[in-house]
């Protein structure tokens, strides 16, 4: 291999993997900074290329061949990241259900990494997924399908196809599924309570329901959350294969 041919293969194996790197909220989020995630997306190259060595990269004719070809392999890697991250956001939105249901959506907190407010649940739910994907070895399942997808789409040979707009339809089909299984037990015992309140409101006309159920609703949402915490997590935790399966047949052709 040529030296000028090497760097074009070196090239193309960053774009993949920083794509990578730079969307996945496991491999690199908004509270990584970027120095961390080019020396990570780096790093993988550094591993990641010499398994490519002897593969055949076609040399670009003109510099906007080169840059569209560099395009299409940071949109494989920018695809595996979003994957990961619509999943991820299954949960968030669990935690957004939630506090809705509750009425603690005004208790937001402030991220500094994001700059902005961010509900108490999802912020919550958000980390709990990022632990259980980590346990669940979901960071080397994600990085077991870069490698695949070097096996069956060599470097420089990444095209996009409507396969991947029907692997994300699908996959936020799941992602919001989860969502649903996450936070129902939460949401039915908040709608329990305030259909309780209701009628204890009717029956009782004096009493200030409003001011009540608020305290009633916080208190219960924690309760309920406190008893069902793990049963979200074991619906995250078995919806990780199947969605990193889906996103994967979608990307290899």
């Amino acid at each position: 291999m040529t030296y000028a041919a090497g760097l074009i293969l070196l090239s193309l194996v960053f774009a993949r993997v920083g794509g990578l790197t730079m969307t996945a909220p496991i491999f690199g989020g908004a509270t990584v900074p970027m120095q961390v995630r080019v020396l990570l997306a780096v790093a993988l190259t550094a591993l990641v290329a010499p398994l490519q060595w002897g593969a055949a990269v076609v040399s670009p004719g003109s510099l906007p061949d080169y840059a569209v070809l560099l395009g299409c392999e940071a949109v494989v890697g920018v695809c595996l990241g979003l994957g990961v991250l619509v999943l991820v956001h299954g949960m968030t939105l669990a935690g957004q259900l939630i506090g809705a249901a509750s009425g603690l959506t005004v208790a937001d907190v402030f991220d500094p990494s994001l700059n902005e407010d961010v509900p108490l649940f999802s912020r919550l739910f958000f980390l709990l997924a990022v632990a259980i994907f980590f346990c669940v070895g979901g960071h080397r399942m994600v990085l077991e399908g870069l490698l695949d997808t070097f096996k069956t789409i060599p470097p420089g040979g990444a095209t996009f196809s409507r396969s991947i707009v029907d692997g994300f339809v699908t996959l936020a089909g799941q992602s919001f599924a989860l969502a649903v299984r996450a936070s129902a037990p939460v949401v039915m015992a908040l709608l329990l309570a305030t259909l309780t309140l209701g009628l204890v409101g009717r029956t009782l006309p004096q009493l200030n329901v409003l001011s009540l159920g608020f305290g009633v609703n916080a208190m219960l949402a924690f309760a309920a959350l406190s008893l069902t915490l793990g049963v979200a997590a074991i619906a995250f935790a078995d919806q990780i294969a199947p969605a990193l399966e889906t996103l994967l047949e979608s990307l290899i052709p």
